[in-house]
């Protein structure tokens, strides 16, 4: 299982060199049995004011929606006033911990409760946004009520919950105590906010946000570039004449998740035994995700220091996985890689750019020019047809040379400025 920690952005411009980023680092925590039933109770405190607040919320906003636009209305009746984050507080929190029912919230800190609802304001905002594209991306679904048979927890304790890292490096937590963290790195500086998140395998970690200086991760210029073509026989072929193997975590691991897999199906529904067997069955598979999750941090690492600008195509994932290529589409993880490339890629100033996903990266010979055409997946040697080329190309280096040529093209024309019309130009 994977004990390193994972540092992502979560907020970076890359022309805003001089102001701050945010960054997150997550660790594996080690809980005691007291300790895991704190988390517990930490865990439902928040998943029960969670479901009361959008208890409150979801059939108002039903109600407002069955009414129409105000300026144009499709039935009469009295718009819902939506409460705001402070009158849930005072009366989902403040008030209802006075109330039998609802007593056993003294149990989590308040900065928790309070984070709940502000969770669930930006989970409502961000349904919104993209509904009305203010949000790019695919759409995002409305907030649903959260189980206790979720298969993720997590809680996020705040300034205000007045926690901290002890001198002998505990993560001490208000209501749960002092945890022992799996410390695999330094915190570039003090954290703002901590998570802590329980994955469906049962395992717990501790998500740090932290403030990082861009111009300190920033590494020196370095000569080349590097071209990037994804595939499945080979992970990645590059410009340059290597690649990368491909090493299909998932294939190499199907033979034991089939066993696990067939272990759960014989244990009786809602018996212990089943638990138990889902939870080797989860495990099974974070140990893949964790892997693949490895493999693509060492590449990404490699690639965007080794190289001033990296460029890669842009393919469609969501379309290739509803093929009979499904299984080896999602066992490459190509998006995260990308992804991964990209962050650090703007983390340490270097370019990133990627190729159109109409560009043909492989019908265009990578020598001359010459476009020879669409060719079946079973083509991988080609020839030039040209009289004066004749090249013999390899299909997948030529396509990594081709969307290092196409990405080159790409970063200097969003890097050039428009030109500057003259006095005598005229204005539209």
């Amino acid at each position: 299982m994977s004990t390193s920690a994972d540092v992502h952005v979560l907020g970076h411009s890359p022309s805003m060199y001089g102001d701050r980023v945010q960054l997150r680092y997550q660790y594996r925590v080690q809980l005691t049995p007291s300790q895991r039933i704190g988390a517990a109770r930490v865990f439902g405190c928040r998943r029960v004011v969670w479901n009361d607040a959008l208890a409150v919320i979801k059939p108002r906003k039903a109600a407002n929606k069955l009414l129409g636009n105000p300026k144009s209305r499709l039935a009469e009746g009295p718009y819902q006033q939506i409460p705001k984050n402070p009158e849930l507080c005072k009366t989902l929190i403040t008030r209802a911990k006075k109330t039998g029912e609802r007593a056993f919230l003294s149990d989590a800190p308040v900065g928790v409760l309070q984070q709940t609802l502000r969770d669930l304001d930006a989970a409502w905002k961000a349904h919104e946004d993209s509904k009305t594209g203010a949000r790019k991306g695919p759409r995002v679904c409305p907030p649903k009520f959260k189980s206790k048979k979720d298969n993720r927890q997590s809680a996020r304790f705040t300034r205000s919950d007045r926690w901290s890292i002890t001198d002998t490096g505990r993560l001490r937590l208000p209501k749960i105590g002092d945890v022992r963290v799996k410390w695999t790195r330094d915190l570039p500086s003090d954290p703002t906010s901590v998570t802590l998140i329980q994955d469906r395998s049962g395992r717990y970690w501790a998500s740090f946000v932290v403030e990082s200086d861009p111009a300190e991760d920033i590494l020196p210029p370095t000569d080349g570039d590097q071209g990037i073509d994804l595939g499945l026989t080979r992970f990645a072929a590059l410009a340059d004449g290597s690649h990368i193997a491909s090493p299909k975590y998932l294939r190499r691991a199907e033979k034991k998740l089939k066993k696990r897999q067939r272990e759960l199906s014989r244990k009786k529904k809602g018996s212990n035994n089943r638990d138990r067997a889902r939870i080797k069955v989860a495990r099974a598979h974070a140990a893949v995700a964790d892997a693949r999750r490895n493999f693509h941090h060492q590449w990404s690492h490699k690639l965007t220091c080794e190289n001033q600008a990296v460029f890669t195509e842009t393919l469609n994932v969501r379309g290739l996985a509803r093929t009979r290529l499904a299984k080896s589409v999602h066992d490459a993880g190509w998006a995260q890689f990308v992804r991964f490339c990209e962050y650090k890629a703007v983390r340490r100033g270097r370019s990133f750019a990627r190729v159109a996903r109409d560009f043909p990266s492989s019908q265009v010979c990578s020598a001359c020019g010459h476009r020879d055409g669409p060719k079946p997946l079973s083509v991988r040697t080609w020839t030039c047809p040209e009289p004066t080329c004749q090249t013999r190309h390899d299909r997948d280096w030529n396509a990594g040379k081709n969307v290092r040529y196409e990405g080159r093209r790409t970063l200097a024309a969003s890097t050039t400025p428009p030109p500057t019309p003259g006095p005598g130009a005229r204005r539209r």
